[in-house]
């Protein structure tokens, strides 16, 4: 994991990042934190649209999703995201340990089953997982597991369209000033790129 700020990163350095967390995550025995951490990265939600997840929003027929839609809450736009055999993995233990029905949240609330965590809980829960792995809470928040994945994808593809999809962006302007891509980043592309 990386802060993203300019949407460029030592992608070894954000794998290890990554890893580092769900290994503190398991070994402390967090299930739903680490299937709430494991849930952030493959969606690429925002945090508001992450905590409201249902889970009939992400099981059918008794098995997790490999992949799932839902409607944002900022733009109404609908996004699909895929749910990877880890996180498929870390959900499924949590929900199998949580219970509950197809209308009830993922993460319910500490303070009531009917209502969901909190975005404001979710941003602790992620300062405490990164300063437990050593690093800065300041430099992350949950729009750093919204960027996570989608800026790793755009460092090793350069598709700016893909990015835009996953986010469900509406304008490609957005996923370019969330990126943060520049001139050096067009330049590098081209670059190496021989004809």
């Amino acid at each position: 994991m990386e802060c993203w700020q300019n949407g460029r990163g030592q992608t070894g350095a954000e794998r290890k990042h990554v890893w580092a967390i769900r290994f503190w995550l398991a070994h402390e025995g967090r299930i739903r934190d680490r299937a709430l951490f494991d849930l952030a990265l493959d969606s690429k939600l925002r945090g508001c649209d992450l905590v409201t997840l249902r889970i009939g929003d992400v099981v059918t027929s008794g098995q997790i999703r490999s992949r799932a839609m839902i409607v944002q809450q900022k733009t109404r736009r609908p996004v699909q995201f895929e749910i990877t055999e880890t996180t498929r993995e870390s959900v499924r233990t949590w929900l199998e340990h949580r219970g509950g029905s197809l209308q009830d949240f993922v993460f319910p609330s500490r303070l009531s089953a009917k209502e969901h965590l909190g975005t404001r809980q979710y941003a602790r829960l992620l300062d405490e997982w990164v300063e437990a792995v050593g690093l800065i809470p300041g430099e992350y928040g949950t729009h750093s597991m919204r960027r996570t994945k989608v800026a790793m994808i755009y460092k090793r593809t350069g598709n700016l369209r893909a990015v835009q999809i996953l986010l469900g962006h509406a304008k490609l302007d957005s996923t370019v000033r969330y990126l943060g891509v520049d001139v050096e980043d067009a330049l590098a592309l081209s670059e190496a790129t021989d004809l």
